[in-house]
């Protein structure tokens, strides 16, 4: 049996928002392990004046559960 959970989290760049959402990934498979899914949620941007300064991503990040793990004590 597969057990995923769902986590979500926010990822930034100034250059893009597919830079954003690979970043993000990035960054949370170094301290997630199993990482299986990615679900955009939502895509914004900071301005300053007529340009773009700031992408953001809103991700709902899966990862599968080691039910196998046991604990460190």
């Amino acid at each position: 049996m597969e057990i995923e959970k769902h986590l979500q989290i926010t990822g930034n760049s100034k250059t893009s928002w597919k830079d954003a959402i690979v970043k993000a990934v990035e960054e949370a498979s170094k301290t997630i392990d199993y990482l299986s899914k990615v679900k955009i949620l939502s895509q914004y941007a900071k301005i300053n004046g007529d340009k773009i300064v700031d992408y953001y991503v809103d991700l709902d990040i899966s990862f599968i559960l080691d039910l196998d793990r046991k604990d460190e004590q």
